[in-house]
């Protein structure tokens, strides 16, 4: 039997993503699809490379961040880090 943990955290989650807006789209879909989770969105335009940096704070249980930044991940143009404090 599969446990799931229950217990919210505070986490940190950073994105970067490369120029297009397919790339664009399917983060800000994906940061809608979670939105529950999410507590503040900051999106940096990096204007010396092609790519963008989107920090997210979230509220959520480890099988949350992980269902997330797993689906963050499997976008193609996308790099992610995240940190439960």
């Amino acid at each position: 039997m599969e446990t799931m943990t229950t217990e919210r955290r505070l986490g940190v989650v950073g994105i970067v993503l490369a120029e297009g807006q397919e790339v664009a789209a399917a983060v800000n879909g994906l940061l809608g699809e979670f939105g529950a989770i999410v507590l503040v969105r900051t999106a940096i335009p990096l204007h010396d490379q092609p790519a963008s940096i989107i920090s997210v704070v979230i509220d959520a249980t480890t099988d949350q961040l992980g269902a997330f930044t797993g689906r963050l991940g499997m976008v193609p143009g996308v790099k992610v880090k995240s940190l439960m404090l």
